[in-house]
Parts: C-alpha cells; structure tokens; sequence
C-alpha cells in the first residue's frame, strides 16, 4: 500500500486564475489523490494522497500545462533555483518587452503625431507590409508564449488569459494585413492598420508581467528569512572530537556543542553549561531566555553568550523549525473560502468574455457607423484584451502569502487560508485558565493544617501521592517538596479521577487529595475547613483538600500566577468588540478572583476537561463565532469544535499540529496580533478582489463602446493593453503593503 503524502509541482504556462481550475481538476480526477489546491501566485500546487508523482505530472500535461516534482531537492535549493529561474524569466521578458515597444513605440507616436495610419497608395502598402512582417516578428519573438498557451488551451478545449491575448492581438495583425494585401476589399474608412496595437499592446503586457514577478518575489521573503535561520553545519562530538559536520548528517542522540554567537542547528536538551538564547526568530519574544541543563533549546534560535553541549532530540525535518516552515508554506498555498470564489468565478469569465467580444463586433458591423469592420474589430480587440483576469487570480494568493508570514514573523503560525479569514470574524474568545492567562507554573503558597500536625509530613505525603501524576498543580506539591529537600515514598494504587484528585495508598495510608466533591463522595468531613478554603480561593489561591485514612488533614493552597501581559492583552480583545470567556476546572471562587483580576465578566468554573467543548457549543448556539484558546492537547475536543482554535505553544510542542492558529510565544497579545493580521489580510484581499473585479467588469462596457453614442470615445486597445498588464502590478504592490503591517499592543 502507498502512503499518502503530500507532492509539491511547480507549475509552467499557468497565465491566470482561470488555468487553477482546470489545473486543480485534473489532478483531483486522479485516483489516489485526495486534495489538490494551487497557489497561482507561486505558480505551485501542492496535492495530498497516494497517486504516483509520473501521473500528477501527466494530469497537469493533458490539460496543456508543464510541471516539475521538487521531491528530494532541499528548501534551500528549491528557493535558489526559483530564484534563478525567477531572474532569467524576467530578464527574458524584459527583452522580449523591449523588441516589442521597440517597433511599438514609433508606431504610436506616428498614429498620434500624424495621425490617420490608412493603406491608399501601393508606397504605403508596402511600407506596412513590411511593417507588418516586423510585427509578426514581435509575435514570434515577443509573444510566442501567448499563442503558445492559447494553442494548447484550444486543444484541450478551454481557454485562459492567453486565448484572450491571442485573439486580440491576432485579430488586429490579421486585419491589417487583409487590409495591405486586399485594400479594395474594404470600405474607404476602414481601410486603417493596427500593426501598433498588435506590438504594444504584447510589449505592455510582458512589462506587466515582468513587473508583477520582481514584486511576487518580495512575497516569500518570511520564507526565506525562516529558511535562513537554519545553521548549513553542526559541530557535534565523536569519539571525543569535536568536528562539524552538514546539519542534515546530524543523527539523534548525537551530542553537539554551540558556542557564543552561533546558531542552534537541531533541537535538543542542553547536558552542559549554561547561557543565554535569543529567540525572537521564532517566537517574538525580545528577550534572551536562560538555558541550563535540562532546557529545551530549538534550532535556528541564536546562542548568546555561553558555550553549552546539547543532546539532539529533533534532526531533519522532525526540528520545530522545519515544521514550522513547512506549516507556513502549506498555509500560503492553501485558499481562504473568498479566494475559491474568485477561481469559479475565473473559470467562467474568459468564456463570458469571448461572447461578450463577439457580440460587441455583431452590433457594431450591424448598427455602427462606418467603417463598421474598423469599429467591430476594434471593440472586441479591446474587449478580449481588458477583460484577462490575471489580478483576479493574484488578489487571494498574494495577500494570503504575505499576511501568512507577516504572521509567522510575529510567532503566529496559521495553518491554513480559511482559519486566516474566519480570525477576522471572531466574536468571542475562550481562554482556559491554567498556561493560557496564567503562567501554568503554580506554587504553594500556604498549607493549613485541620488533623494533622506537620505541614512538611502533609507535604511529603501529598508530593508522594502527586509524584506519578502530570498535572501541573501536582507539579508544584513535587517541586515545593524537593525544594524543602523532604524525600519521597514509593504510591500504590494511584489513580486520577478526572475533575475532581487522585487517590492512592503512601506507606500504607490511604491519601485523597483534590476538590471539595472528591472529599465528600468518599466521605469525608469537611465541616469548618470550607470557609477557610473559600477564603484560600478569594486570594485566587486553589485550595486543594488533603485526607488521611479518610480524615481531612490539611488544606494546601496553591497559586498559579497572572501572566504579566494577560490584562493588557485582554483588554487588547475586548477593545476589539471581542467578548472574552474564561473557562476553568478551578473551584468558582478562585476562577472569579482571577476573572476579576484580568477584567473578564464572564467566566465558566469547575469546567471538566470533556464538558469544555459543550461551553463553546453553547456560545456558537448564541450566534457567536468563537476562537477557543487552550494548550493543543487537554483541551483537543474545544480546538476542534471552536470556529478557530489556538494552541499557545513553544513551538516544540504537539500543540503546532493540535490548532488552527499556533502562538509561539506565550503571550495572549499574540491572539490579538492573529486577529490583526487576519484582518488586515482580509481588508487586503477584499481591495484586491474589488479592484480586478470592478476593473474587468466596469472596463469591458466602455470596451465595447458604450460611451461611443454619447461621447464619440472608443477605448483603444492599446490603452487597454496597459491598463490590463498594470492591473497586475497593483494587486502584487498593494498585497505587498502587508509587509508593512504592525499590530499595535495597546
């Protein structure tokens, strides 16, 4: 059986967003292949299954397209060879433009200089033979790739951007040779060549496409800057020698060391030394943070000060960072719902528009002054021409592309384009208490004593008891008692009940530690020790009771403290029109304490881990489109249901693959600036969409000639070849004004 995996095609003689369809529809028809979504501003596609990559490449040919598989070739490679190819496409353009603007240009200013550019006299027909056999060869040499295109579309029985190009510029050529060869086969009038339409309006359209790839190029720069991070070599020791060695020889388990100023090539846990890391790369944060021994450190991040030896935990593409890479990439090439609506719309558009030429020729040849054929020939040239919907294929994509790693710059990885649009829409955000508002690092702040005698027995007893159990406040009973050096014994029969504590036997005496209901469904009387626990809960303690043989001995307080940003950030959301709704297996008590502390109204208490999902149905039944912020991994069930979820992770966590938005930095300003960013890329892609639309929509009529009734102006068609191949250039600049985006936190 085939393993489903997920096959990247760079794609050649795509020309507008009317080729995505055709191109992601046969690769869908192949069998094994289970999703296929292309990205027309990368000129890439990415397709998911089983299907063979001979096959792929054979589906994307039989509709009159070329593709190569990037399988085995490294990022680093892949970006270099883009960029080269990327170069000598534009260097060829460029030249192609300038043969044809070269003819171009002079027949312009003639036309506008002398004027009328008619074949009367046998000189003047051999003067535009000739002119018209140099304007065959700015088709050749300058336009080959449209007719090319346009043939193989025709063959496949379809047509795109370059059907559009052909036939209008083809039609002008065509016409004015008829004229030159046969002037008495035309009416006085419409004796006139088009010779310069025909090579501008091809010179125009390949500095159209020339400027709109040296700005696309600026689009990938968050990739290649993450590419960036990763080290080319690793110094690892063997055999105790240090050698460096490429980082993709770097084996798991290998120890490596890094001295100051060097970056970290592999993730790993540091066995040796002690310095400071900077890792503002990945997760946002200014701030070196501390490494000793037992910290996790992530490749690409940049070691400060101290030389450490580290044990590689993650080699290749297991690191944080190749994931992340990889995640930002799949998110760039993926589609938000308002981009596939601007591919169906595409995949009709060239067809409309042909008719739309046709028809506009009908009427003039038929209700036109003379010369009518001039007139005909000129309106649907001009239809065809202003009509590509080139920006309308780059006005998603582009933004999508930017705003994703405009994102990943400020530690927030989207996964994909439809959680990007459904972020700006969000009215209500759920926060789990513990490691989302607060640090997730509780301690023991107080213990009271009921029966027992000696805080340090209750706390040996409980840190024995929690020492088998991962949950962060039994972390903290552990922690406090190693801290105060007391030793722990062996527990039997341990087991957690879900919501409530955990039970288990400790040197022969049964222990319960966890809430009120824990005590009273085994029994035990708490009777006096409630009001003192409420009081705890006040403080925003969590009060935990600690029974011995089914006697209440102690009451342990524990506090987990507010993030230092949580108000601020919070407060950020709520400015937003966000309505922000804390959620938390806590008693009430505590939970309102710290709602109260960080500003939040509404807050759900003594929520189990399962019932979390109900609490975001519930706001969803409300109307609300809710964004469910939690680790990635308890609150799975609430992520999922959310509308948008986000895991706050460190980018070494499972929680990059658990949530729709990842936040690699702790911070909850990091939910807003995902909202920012999501928001102003929406804003991005909803000016692009309306000016291709209203471009192509509002510019066909005047095309055609509606104003020529009331006004006598004709659009030209060469003003609509500029016009068009300009069209491009300003979705590309305008998506790349994300580059400049900056989310405010305050």
């Amino acid at each position: 059986m085939i393993q489903e995996q997920t096959v990247k095609l760079i794609i050649e003689g795509a020309g507008c967003s009317s080729c995505v369809g055709k191109i992601e529809g046969a690769l869908n028809s192949i069998s094994g292949v289970t999703a296929a979504e292309m990205n027309f501003a990368e000129r890439s596609v990415s397709v998911e299954g089983s299907a063979p990559i001979d096959d792929l490449i054979k589906a994307v040919e039989s509709v009159g397209y070329n593709a190569i598989s990037t399988e085995g070739v490294s990022e680093d490679d892949l970006m270099d060879e883009k960029e080269a190819a990327d170069f000598a496409y534009y260097k060829r353009l460029i030249r192609e433009m300038t043969i044809a603007l070269t003819l171009g240009v002079p027949l312009m200013a003639y036309s506008l200089i002398v004027g009328e550019m008619t074949v009367t006299t046998t000189t003047e027909r051999i003067v535009w033979l000739i002119i018209g056999l140099l304007t065959a060869g700015v088709m050749y040499f300058s336009g080959k790739h449209f007719y090319i295109g346009a043939w193989k579309s025709f063959w496949n029985h379809s047509a795109n951007m370059d059907t559009l190009i052909a036939l209008g510029t083809g039609t002008a050529w065509i016409y004015s040779m008829v004229v030159v060869f046969f002037p008495a086969a035309v009416p006085d009038m419409a004796r006139h060549v088009y010779f310069e339409a025909t090579a501008m309006i091809i010179g125009l359209i390949d500095l159209g496409l020339a400027l709109e790839l040296k700005a696309r190029g600026r689009t990938s720069q968050a990739i290649k800057r993450l590419i960036g991070l990763q080290a080319k070599t690793a110094r690892v020791i063997r055999d105790d020698k240090e050698i460096d060695i490429p980082i993709e020889n770097v084996l798991l388990n290998d120890h490596v060391r890094v001295r100051p100023g060097e970056k970290i090539p592999v993730d790993g846990i540091v066995i040796d030394g002690h310095t400071a890391i900077d890792e503002s790369m990945l997760t946002g944060e200014p701030m070196p943070v501390e490494k000793k021994t037992s910290d996790e450190v992530v490749a690409g991040t940049l070691n400060k000060t101290g030389s450490v030896v580290f044990k590689a935990t993650r080699v290749g593409k297991d690191t944080a960072l190749a994931q992340i890479i990889n995640m930002v990439k799949r998110a760039q090439n993926s589609k938000p719902p308002i981009g596939r609506l601007a591919d169906i719309i595409s995949a009709y558009f060239v067809p409309v528009v042909m008719i739309i030429a046709v028809v506009s020729a009908l009427v003039w040849l038929n209700f036109g002054p003379e010369p009518a054929v001039a007139f005909a020939i000129v309106s649907a040239t001009t239809v065809l021409i202003i009509a590509c919907p080139c920006a309308l294929g780059l006005a998603t994509p582009m933004s999508v592309m930017v705003g994703v790693g405009k994102a990943a710059e400020a530690g927030v990885l989207i996964r994909n384009g439809e959680a990007l649009q459904t972020a700006s829409k969000i009215t209500a955000m759920v926060l789990d208490k513990t490691g989302t508002i607060t640090l997730g690092a509780p301690k023991v702040t107080s213990i009271h004593l009921v029966h027992a005698k000696e805080k340090d027995r209750v706390l040996e007893l409980a840190a024995s008891l929690e020492a088998g159990s991962e949950h962060p406040l039994a972390m903290s009973i552990v922690e406090s008692a190693q801290e105060q050096g007391l030793s722990l014994s062996s527990v039997k029969n341990f087991k957690a009940i879900a919501g409530h504590g955990v039970e288990g036997v400790v040197e022969g005496k049964e222990l319960l530690f966890g809430n009120e209901k824990l005590m009273r469904d085994h029994s035990v009387n708490v009777n006096g020790a409630v009001d003192v626990a409420q009081q705890m809960a006040a403080e925003a303690n969590t009060p935990m009771y600690f029974a011995v043989d089914g006697v209440l001995a102690a009451i342990i307080a524990v506090s987990d403290p507010i993030k230092e940003d949580s108000i601020e950030a919070i407060k950020r959301l709520q400015k937003n029109g966000i309505k922000v709704v804390m959620l938390t297996g806590d008693n009430r008590a505590t939970a309102k304490a710290v709602a109260n502390k960080v500003g939040i109204t509404e807050f759900f208490a003594e929520v189990l881990p399962e019932d979390k999902s109900d609490k975001v149905a519930e706001l969803q039944m409300q109307g609300e489109v809710v964004g469910m912020t939690g680790d990635g991994i308890n609150d799975a069930p609430a992520l999922a249901l959310a509308n948008v979820g986000f895991a706050i992770g460190t980018g070494t966590d499972v929680a990059i693959e658990s949530a729709d938005i990842t936040l690699m930095r702790g911070s909850l300003h990091g939910l807003a600036d995902a909202i920012a960013v999501s928001k102003a890329t929406l804003r991005n892609i909803k000016q692009n969409l309306f000016g291709a639309f209203i471009y192509n929509v509002a510019g066909v009529p005047f095309a055609a000639g509606v104003l020529y009734p009331f006004f006598g102006l004709l659009l030209s068609p060469v003003i609509a070849g500029a016009a068009m191949a300009f069209s491009s250039v300003t979705v590309v600049t305008n998506a790349n004004r994300l580059r400049l985006f900056k989310a405010k936190e305050h």
